[in-house]
Parts: C-alpha cells; structure tokens; sequence
C-alpha cells in the first residue's frame, strides 16, 4: 500500500492528499483574517479505507496550528468528526473552551 502525500493548494483553497501520484482526497476551506472554515471533505472511492480523510485532517489541522493566527471553524462534518476524535485539536476550534466537549 503507498503511502498518502498531502499537500496545501492554497489557489485552490483546499488541502489535497494523492496517492502513486493521483489526487485521493481534499479538504476544501475558505479562509478569513482570523479564521480557516472547513466547508467539504471528499476521498475518491478508490481510495476510501486508505486513511485519506485522516491525513488529510491531521495534515490541515497542523498547518493551521504552525501558521497560528487562525482559528477552525469546522462546517464540514467530517473535520467535525475528526477533531471529536483526536481532541488535542479542540484548541483550535473558534469558540472552544478548554475541557469542552464538541458534539
């Protein structure tokens, strides 16, 4: 299995991860002064399984965190979910406090 190679396309406005060289996955976002909106997640079927969607979250979410003057707004459900999961990343989300829960 290859492994998945993320990228950010900023004149895209998305994250992208591919895979032997093919687009596998993005991260769509739109982008404001103080805060980085996740509006769309999307992995390719052929790739589904592969852990896209999590390396791409994983890679977005720390691009954030090392830029660090934004904050996460988390529309799109994946992301959402995501950031549920792996709750060192809560500090990111816009409105957030420490110990909260995101449902």
């Amino acid at each position: 299995m290859s492994d998945v190679q993320t990228t950010h396309n900023p004149d895209r406005s998305r994250y992208e991860a591919h895979i032997d060289g093919e687009l596998a996955g993005f991260a769509e976002y739109l982008l404001t002064d103080q805060l980085v909106t996740f509006t769309h997640t999307e992995v390719d079927r052929r790739f589904e399984g592969r852990g896209v969607g999590s390396a791409l979250a994983r890679f977005a979410l720390d691009d954030v965190r090392a830029e660090g003057s934004r904050q996460v707004l988390p529309l799109c459900p994946f992301i959402k979910g995501w950031i549920g999961k792996h709750r060192e990343y809560v500090d990111l989300v816009y409105g957030a406090r420490s110990g909260s829960t995101q449902d």
